[in-house]
């Protein structure tokens, strides 16, 4: 039997969730195997900067943050399964990986 690993990540966590109920409702209509989507560590990217330009005056700071959400699917496919797969629309800004494994 063959499985496909799909890795999703993207920063806006709506377009993930939405690609995710996709590839649930894909699975649902070919009666294939789906374990997931499972959470990973959402990483945080932190960068702190003076407000001054010029360094003078109070030490006042900002601080940004970007947040990567992840999502794992394992999904035991087929053929016309993985078709299916292949043709779910991408949002902009999300990063997708298909990863076929044996099992």
């Amino acid at each position: 039997m063959q499985k496909a690993r799909i890795k999703l990540a993207s920063t806006d966590i709506d377009k993930l969730n939405e690609t995710c109920e996709y590839i649930q409702d894909i699975a649902d209509k070919t009666g294939v195997v789906l374990r997931g989507p499972i959470h990973l560590p959402t990483k945080k990217l932190k960068v702190t900067t003076r407000k001054s330009p010029c360094g003078d005056g109070t030490a006042t700071w900002e601080r940004y943050e970007m947040r990567i959400h992840k999502r794992l699917i394992d999904l035991g496919i087929d053929e016309r399964a993985l078709r299916m797969v292949m043709r779910v629309p991408i949002p902009e800004g999300l990063n997708i990986e298909i990863e076929m494994l044996d099992s």
